[in-house]
């Protein structure tokens, strides 16, 4: 009999292991949902971290220019104000601010000119001036696309 109970009890013991093994397997549906969640939180929160300073750019045919390195942003409001970045800036100070914004390379980076479609013709024509003859050759107009038709 002890021979019976020896064998049952292994039986037994070996049951108990088989249950108490970890679970070797990943649940990767939480995983998912979270992904999934930042991804929807991410969409929604990109186009809101455009900032910049509010200016109605005018609606032009042309296409978009591909630039390879972070380009500087000259903004310039229907009143004439001069913005570089988010900052507003003196018309003395314009070359050394586009040049700190810029970096050590900002003469060969890209500049963005983002001008008021009001603002005065003088004052675009002014800050593009002033930046070529300071050696500032990539200089570039943003404007809004407008679908072809519209004027």
């Amino acid at each position: 009999m002890a021979m019976s109970g020896t064998g049952g009890g292994g039986h037994v013991r070996g049951r108990r292991r088989a249950r108490k093994r970890p679970l070797s397997e990943i649940n990767v549906t939480p995983l998912v949902d979270v992904m999934l969640v930042l991804l929807i939180i991410f969409m929604i929160s990109a186009p809101l971290l455009t900032t910049g300073v509010e200016v109605e750019l005018p609606k032009t045919e042309a296409s978009s220019v591909d630039t390879e390195s972070q380009p500087v942003t000259v903004s310039i409001k229907e009143n004439g104000e001069i913005f570089v970045g988010d900052g507003e800036v003196r018309w003395d100070q314009l070359v050394l601010r586009v040049a700190q914004e810029g970096g050590a390379d900002a003469r060969e980076k890209p500049i963005f000119i983002r001008a008021d479609g009001r603002a005065p013709y003088q004052a675009v024509a002014r800050v593009m001036a002033r930046l070529s003859s300071e050696g500032f050759t990539k200089l570039n107009l943003i404007t809004e696309t407008a679908p072809t038709g519209e004027g």
